[in-house]
């Protein structure tokens, strides 16, 4: 029996929304205050995904000023296909709100926003018989709607409210035979996430709720994959169902914490007396019946292509003059917007985290610039490994804590950097009483998820510097991204000749 591994794209896909057109399924994930924004995602087998663009991708579709904060802007996309065209609709909770977008193919052109004035986060799309186009929100209520134009012709009215746990969110309307199910999320996006379900024989309801609601939640259970929710629900060609869903890694000691944000992973739906159920989530699963893997995508981009990869993305935007792949072939030039990390604005293309245990190395000319790698979760959590005037450095920023690790001296010219994650071996914290006269270390547990270190590579590496992986997860950091690890600048230009990226730990994905 085949049998995949979850998550099926691991890193911070959250809120992951699914439609099959004939054996073609097309995924988006939310983007919060990144641009690109809500990043596309096909596969033949629902197990194997490979990104093939991002709907949001000029600043026409996505306005992300530098007020913007860390985890708003875009929210919760949805993306459905109907009557020979694709339809995203998604928030930007640091715009105009509700908004969607179209395109006769997912790799794009996609259209320009058609604004939808209706309340809450997480829009949905369906479509009934007649042809009429419904919205559910978040709250949850639904209204009738005109896509072409956004015009609300009819509501929004309430219509189901979940269990009674916490924001109700991530609505879902379905057509399944004779019934009409909404699915939606409810307990909050932690621990206590959960999905629940109703049916009705209509969009405007009364909707009646499923017995054996939740129909999946992992809460109260120590099961090593948490948060599990906000799902979508899709039917494979042969008629068994799936669901994507977000859920988390948590590791490390209580409260255990989780770097890589919220993911998304696969689990079968079985129908019981005309109800969906699901879970629980496990990390293997005996596979759909397509099976159609990828070839792996190179760990290194040698920046020889016209374009950006879509995996590349930046906090809030990419000004044009802040990047180039022109003015040095086969490099990235990079040019500095703003001269510090710790505030918006500055220059910075990365990529996101997506294994526990990874390596990162990058070839680096920097001139006369300060430039180098970064692994983020914001302007306030950071940690840095930076070039400038003839030295390396490590550069901790944690809160309102600002702190340079370690030196060492380097000398001009081009310069290999390289950052380490890993979970095995994590020390623990170097702890002494002040009354114990030997001075030996307290018995103080490790507590950290991962460790994070820091290289000058080379033909004789040196370890710069390894630091507590905690102080970059969302428990100590708060949010909803994940970690993100790039190539940024500060001052003046610096070109990235090829930037590698690859797990290292025993990790099927």
């Amino acid at each position: 029996m085949r049998m995949y591994n979850n998550p099926v794209i691991g890193g911070f896909h959250r809120d992951p929304s699914v439609c099959r057109v004939g054996e073609d399924y097309y995924l988006v994930c939310s983007s919060f205050e990144y641009f690109p924004g809500v990043p596309l995602f096909h596969s033949r087998d629902l197990v194997h995904w490979r990104q093939v663009g991002n709907v949001l991708d000029r600043p026409g579709q996505l306005e992300l000023p530098d007020g913007t904060p860390a985890s708003g802007g875009i929210y919760a996309p949805t993306i459905r296909h109907h009557d020979g065209r694709f339809y995203m609709i998604t928030t930007n909770v640091s715009g105009r709100g509700h908004f969607l977008v179209t395109g006769e193919r997912p790799e794009g052109p996609w259209s320009d926003p058609v604004w939808i004035d209706l309340p809450g986060i997480d829009p949905d799309l369906a479509w009934d018989e007649d042809g009429s186009c419904w919205c559910a929100v978040s709250g949850v209520q639904v209204a009738r709607i005109d896509p072409a134009s956004g015009t609300v012709l009819e509501g929004p009215w309430p219509v189901w409210s979940g269990t009674g746990l916490q924001h109700p969110e991530a609505p879902h309307l379905y057509r399944v035979g004779d019934w009409w199910y909404l699915m939606l999320a409810e307990g909050g996006t932690e621990r206590g996430h959960s999905v629940s379900i109703a049916r009705a024989r209509s969009p405007r309801g009364p909707y009646e709720a499923a017995p054996a609601n939740p129909i999946l939640s992992h809460r109260s259970t120590d099961l090593p994959i948490q948060s599990t929710g906000h799902a979508d629900l899709v039917s494979a060609p042969d008629g068994t169902w799936w669901m994507l869903l977000l859920a988390t890694r948590p590791r490390g000691f209580f409260p255990a914490y989780h770097v890589l944000g919220r993911e998304t992973f696969l689990t079968p739906v079985r129908w019981v007396d005309g109800w969906p159920e699901a879970g629980p989530v496990r990390e293997r699963h005996p596979a759909p019946a397509a099976w159609r893997p990828l070839d792996p995508e190179p760990p290194r981009d040698d920046f020889d292509g016209p374009a950006l990869a879509p995996r590349w993305i930046s906090p809030r935007g990419r000004p044009a003059g802040s990047w180039s792949l022109r003015d040095r072939p086969g490099w990235l030039t990079l040019t500095a917007t703003g001269a510090t990390l710790d505030r918006p604005g500055h220059t910075f293309i990365g990529r996101r985290q997506q294994h526990p245990d990874c390596r990162v190395t990058a070839r680096l000319d920097p001139g006369r610039a300060r430039a180098g790698l970064s692994v983020r979760l914001d302007e306030a959590h950071h940690y840095d490994l930076e070039v400038g005037g003839e030295e390396v450095s490590v550069i901790a920023r944690i809160g309102p804590l600002r702190q340079c690790v370690a030196r060492h001296p380097v000398a001009p010219g081009p310069l290999t950097l390289a950052v380490e994650v890993r979970t095995g071996d994590i020390p623990a914290p170097s702890v002494t009483s002040a009354g114990d006269a030997a001075g030996e270390p307290l018995g103080v547990r490790p507590g950290g998820p991962d460790a994070i270190a820091f290289w000058l590579d080379g033909p004789e590496p040196v370890r710069l510097a390894e630091l507590d992986g905690r102080y970059l997860s969302t428990e100590v950091c708060g949010g909803f991204t994940g970690r993100v690890i790039g190539m940024y600048v500060t001052e003046d230009s610096a070109a990235f000749d090829w930037f590698d990226y690859r797990p290292t730990a025993a990790d099927p994905h």
